[in-house]
C-alpha cells in the first residue's frame, strides 16, 4: 500500500536534542515545494537549526536551501498560499514573516512582509481564502466533460477588494486567545488588526482554522485539556475607513466523547492534535486526545437539528407557515478504539466530493485518494484511516535500520520486531496535493517521502488503475498543480496508454478550454514520456513543440496591420489562413498572397531575433533529414511526422522569415552548404510542404511517397544537419523511483541521476564531457564551461541564463515570457556555475 520512495538526511550528521516540547512543522505546497524545519543542533560548528526554514523541490530533494530566518524563538507554523509561490512562518515569539522567492527561484528567498502580536506564541496560522474552490466529483469520472468531473463551487473570499477581487493577507490565532489579521493592500502596505476570541480570554494549546462559503472564517480552539470544551467562533474581516475590523462570535462547541465515557474519563487527558478537516469545511473536525501511552481519535459533524418545543405549546394550534425551530449541534461521526500514541496528524487535501454517491463510487472503484487520513505513532508506524469512518485502509510500518520494512495490513502488531534504542517517528506529516505521497520529518531530522497507492494497495485491473490515474493527472491539468506525485505511480509499461488516453480525453473537450490547456497538456505528455526509455525520444518531441508554439506566438505578435481601420483578423491569424489554404511547393509565390508591408520591423529588431529564427531553420532541417531514419519511435521527431498543425507552424515561420530575410538578410537561418548557388530555404520549404500535405488531414494521414524519402536522403550531402544539443536533461529523481525500491540520499550532495537508465542509454542523448552547452530558451551556445550564473526548470532540466546578454526590446518580450516558469510551467532553480 506504501513504502518510502526516498530518504534525505544531513550531510554532517547533527545531534539531536530530542526535546518533546519542539514541534517540527512541514508543509507541501501545490507547486511540489516543501519547507520543514527540524530541533537539531549541528556540533561541530554550533548552528542552531530549529530556528531555520529549509526548502526543497521534491524532483532535486538533495538540493535543500536553508534560510536563517531571524525569528527568536522555534517556529510552529509554516503555511503556504493557494498559488504555492509564498510561504507564512510564525514563531513562538509571536512574529509572522512572509516569504516569496526572490528572482522566482525556488533556491533564493527573501522576507518582505512580516506582523507581529509580540511575546504571544501562534498556535494557528492561515491565508485568507481567495474564494477559489473546486470541486472533484468520482462518480462523474467517466464523463468526457473536465467541466463535470472538476466544477467550480461557489465560494466567496475572506475580503473583496473594489469589483469583487479577493484581497490578500494572512490570519493568526495566539495562546492567549487573541486572533489577528494582516491584510496587503495593492499599494503594498500591510494593514494589521487583533481582537479576542471572546470577552473571557483564555489559554490556547491547539487551534485551527476553517472558511465558509459566504466568507466567513471559524476558528476551533482547545486549552488543551480533554475535559475542557473545543470552542468554535466565527470571524469576520473587513476594511473600514482604511482600518482592519475584526468581529467574533461565539458558535456552539463540543466535549469529547471519551471524557464523558465511564471507562475512558481519565485515561486520554490531553488533546494533542485538533484539525478541521478541510480547510473549506467547517463542519468537520478531527480531535485526538493522548496519554504517555496510547491515544484515541474522534470525528464529529455540526449538524442542524429541530429544537424539541415543551409539551405545554405542543397542543396549541399552529400558525400558517410556522417552522420548527433549529439550532446547530455537533454530533459525533466516528471513533477509534484505543490506539498507540500519535505523533503526527495529516489531512488530505484533494477535493473529492463526499456524498453519497461519490463515496459509493469510490467504495466500488477503489479510488482511494482524498478518503484517507494519515495518522503516525510513536513506533514509527503511519496508518491511513477513512476521513468518516475511522476504519483502518491500509498500514505503513517504517524503516528500519536495514532498509524499509512493509507487511500486510492484516497482520498483527504484536509480529512486529522494534529495533533496539530510540525509536524513529514522525514529529510532522503531510500529504501531497494528489494524496498519493506523504512527506514526513522525523525525530531524528531526516525527510522521509512515502508514496500511498491510489487504491490503498487493493488489487486493481490495469484499465481501472490507468483510469485513476487519468483522473488525477485530468485534475492537476485543470487545476495548474504540479503532477509530480502522480507520475511516482506511473509505471513505464503505462506510460503509452497514459499519454493516448489523456490525449483522446482533451480532444474531447470545447476549443475555448483546449486553448487553455494547449501548454499545459504538452508538459504533462513530456513529463510521462520521460519515464520509460521507449518514449524517451517523444519526451524530446514534446519540449521542442513547446519551443515552437512559444517562437511562433512571439513571432506573430511582432506583426502590426498597416492601417488602424483593419478588420478583425491579426496579421498573425491571416498568415495562417493563407499558408493553410496555399499549398504552393514554392515559398516566394506563398509569400506574394501576404501583405508584405505588415511584416516590416526594424533592422535591430530582427538581429536579435536571429537566435530563434536559426533554431526554427535548423529544427526544419533536422526533421526533414532524420525523416528517412524515423519509422521508429525512439528517435526524436517521430512525433511531428503526423503532427498536421505543428508542420504548419513551421512552414508559417518559414515564409515569415523568408520576408524578414529580405528586409535584413543578416536575421536568415545560417546554413552550412555544399553549393554556392543553393536556395537552401526553398528546398527546405517545398519539402517540408510535402512533408505537411501528408498530414494535414489528421483523419486520414498519408505516409511520405518514395520521392520525398529519397530527397531527405540526399539533404546530408547537401547541407550540415544540426546535432542534437538544444535539447534539456533531465537529473530529477523522478525517472530513479519507479523501481519502487528506497532511495538514500543526503543533502547538499548532489546525486548523479542521469536522465535514462545505464542499460538503455539512447547514442542519441549522450554528451561528450567537451560538448558545448546551451541556453535552452534563448538558443545560443554558452561554451564548454560557462561562466554566466544560470537557473534549471525543476521539471523538465531546461537551463537558461539569468542575465539577458541582449538588451532590445523583441528580446526582452520573449524573455519577459519564461520570468517566472519555465516553458513547461515547471520552477526555476539557480544552478552552480560548474553544474550548467
Amino acid at each position: 500500500m506504501m513504502e518510502v520512495a526516498y530518504v534525505c538526511e544531513w550531510e554532517k550528521r547533527p545531534k539531536s536534542n530530542h526535546c518533546p516540547s519542539i514541534p517540527l512543522v512541514c508543509a507541501w505546497s501545490c507547486r511540489n515545494l516543501i519547507a520543514f524545519t527540524t530541533d537539531l543542533k549541528n556540533e561541530e560548528d554550533e548552528k542552531d537549526l530549529s530556528h531555520m526554514i529549509h526548502i526543497i523541490d521534491t524532483e532535486h530533494p538533495w538540493d535543500v536551501y536553508s534560510i536563517n530566518s531571524g525569528h527568536t524563538e522555534v517556529i510552529s507554523c509554516l503555511e503556504w498560499d493557494q498559488s504555492g509561490s509564498r510561504l507564512l512562518s510564525a514563531d513562538g515569539d509571536g512574529q509572522i514573516k512572509c516569504w516569496g522567492m526572490a528572482d522566482h527561484l525556488v533556491n533564493s528567498w527573501q522576507s518582505t512582509l512580516g506582523s507581529a502580536v509580540e511575546g504571544d506564541p501562534i498556535v494557528a496560522l492561515s491565508w485568507l481564502h481567495n474564494g477559489v474552490k473546486l470541486a472533484l466529483h468520482v462518480e462523474k469520472s467517466g464523463s468526457t466533460n473536465f467541466g463535470e468531473k472538476f466544477s467550480r463551487v461557489k465560494f466567496s473570499p475572506s475580503l473583496t477588494l473594489f469589483g469583487g477581487k479577493p484581497m490578500e493577507g494572512w490570519l493568526a490565532v495566539t495562546v492567549s486567545g487573541l486572533v489577528t489579521v494582516s491584510l496587503l493592500k495593492p499599494n503594498g502596505a500591510l494593514l494589521t488588526a487583533s481582537e479576542s476570541l471572546c470577552r473571557l480570554r483564555g489559554r490556547v494549546a491547539l487551534a485551527d482554522i476553517a472558511f465558509t462559503g459566504g466568507g466567513n472564517i471559524v476558528v476551533a480552539a482547545t486549552d488543551g485539556s480533554s475535559s475542557s470544551p473545543v470552542q468554535f467562533y466565527k470571524v469576520c474581516v473587513s476594511v473600514v475607513n482604511e482600518k482592519c475590523r475584526i468581529d467574533t462570535e461565539l458558535l456552539p462547541s463540543l466535549f469529547m466523547r471519551c471524557t464523558t465515557d465511564p471507562v475512558r474519563r481519565d485515561k486520554y487527558p490531553a488533546v494533542t492534535h485538533l484539525k478541521f478537516l478541510t480547510r473549506e469545511n467547517s463542519e468537520q473536525v478531527l480531535l485526538c486526545a493522548s496519554s504517555q501511552m496510547g491515544s484515541i481519535v474522534e470525528c464529529w459533524s455540526l449538524r442542524k437539528e429541530g429544537l424539541p418545543v415543551n409539551n405545554i405549546f405542543q397542543h396549541r394550534s399552529p400558525v400558517v407557515g410556522e417552522k420548527q425551530p433549529m439550532i446547530l449541534k455537533w454530533r459525533i461521526l466516528s471513533a477509534t478504539n484505543d490506539l498507540d500514541r500519535v505523533s503526527a496528524v495529516a489531512l488530505p487535501k484533494l477535493p473529492i466530493s463526499i456524498s453519497n454517491t461519490d463515496l459509493k463510487v469510490a467504495s466500488d472503484t477503489k479510488f482511494c485518494p482524498g478518503l484517507g487520513l494519515a495518522l503516525a505513532f510513536h513506533d514509527g508506524s503511519i496508518q491511513i484511516l477513512h476521513r468518516l469512518s475511522l476504519h483502518t485502509m491500509g498500514v505503513f510500518y517504517g524503516s528500519t535500520s536495514s532498509g524499509s520494512t512493509q507487511r500486510g495490513g492484516d497482520e498483527p502488531a504484536i509480529k512486529r520486531q522494534r529495533a533496539g534504542g530510540p525509536t524513529v517517528h514522525f514529529k510532522a506529516l503531510q500529504f501531497s496535493w494528489t494524496s498519493l505521497a506523504l512527506v514526513g520529518v522525523d525525530n531524528h531530522g531526516k525527510l522521509h517521502m512515502v508514496r500511498v497507492s491510489p487504491s490503498m494497495g487493493q488489487m486493481l485491473d490495469m484499465n481501472t488503475l490507468l483510469r485513476h490515474l487519468l483522473f488525477l493527472l485530468e485534475y492537476c491539468m485543470v487545476t495548474g498543480y504540479d503532477w509530480w506525485d502522480v507520475l511516482l505511480h506511473v509505471q513505464p509499461s503505462m506510460v503509452h496508454s497514459l499519454v493516448e488516453k489523456l490525449h483522446e480525453e482533451y480532444m474531447r473537450q470545447n476549443q475555448a478550454l483546449q486553448q487553455v490547456l494547449s501548454t499545459r497538456i504538452v508538459a504533462v505528455k513530456a513529463s510521462l514520456c520521460k519515464l520509460s526509455s521507449a518514449t524517451a525520444a517523444r519526451a524530446c518531441d514534446f519540449h521542442a513543440k513547446l519551443l515552437l508554439i512559444a517562437i511562433s506566438s512571439t513571432l506573430k505578435s511582432l506583426l502590426r496591420p498597416h492601417l488602424l481601420n483593419t478588420p478583425d483578423k491579426s496579421p498573425g491569424d491571416r498568415l495562417a489562413e493563407i499558408c493553410a489554404k496555399n499549398t504552393d511547393l514554392d515559398i516566394d509565390k506563398v509569400m506574394i498572397n501576404l501583405k508584405t508591408e505588415e511584416f516590416v520591423l526594424d533592422a535591430s529588431t530582427l538581429q536579435s531575433l536571429q537566435q530563434l529564427i536559426q533554431w526554427v531553420g535548423d529544427f526544419v532541417l533536422y526533421l526533414l533529414a532524420n525523416l528517412p531514419n524515423q519509422g521508429s519511435i525512439v528517435r526524436p521527431g517521430f512525433g511531428f511526422l503526423r503532427d498536421g498543425p505543428s508542420l504548419g507552424m513551421l512552414r508559417e515561420m518559414m515564409v515569415v522569415i523568408r520576408i524578414w530575410g529580405l528586409l535584413k538578410p543578416g536575421c536568415l537561418p545560417i546554413y552550412t552548404a555544399t553549393s554556392d548557388n543553393q536556395d537552401s530555404m526553398s528546398l527546405l520549404f517545398r519539402l517540408l510542404t510535402k512533408l505537411w500535405l501528408c498530414s494535414r488531414d489528421e483523419s486520414h494521414p498519408q505516409e511520405p511517397d518514395e520521392n520525398l524519402i529519397d530527397e531527405c536522403c540526399l539533404l546530408p550531402s547537401q547541407l550540415l544537419v544540426p546535432a542534437l544539443d538544444w535539447l534539456p536533461i533531465n537529473d530529477g529523481v523522478i525517472c530513479k523511483l519507479q523501481s519502487k525500491h528506497p532511495l538514500r540520499l543526503q543533502f547538499c550532495k548532489p546525486y548523479s541521476l542521469p536522465g535514462l537508465n545505464s542499460s538503455s542509454q539512447v547514442e542519441i542523448f549522450s554528451r561528450s564531457p567537451g560538448s558545448q552547452r546551451m541556453d535552452n530558451l534563448r538558443c545560443l551556445h554558452m561554451g564548454v564551461c560557462p561562466t554566466e550564473d544560470s537557473k534549471a526548470c525543476t521539471r523538465c532540466g531546461c537551463v537558461t541564463m539569468l542575465r539577458s546578454p541582449n538588451k532590445t526590446t523583441a528580446v526582452k518580450q520573449w524573455e519577459q515570457r519564461w520570468i517566472k516558469n519555465c516553458l513547461c510551467g515547471g520552477l526555476w532553480r539557480r544552478i552552480p556555475t560548474t553544474l550548467s
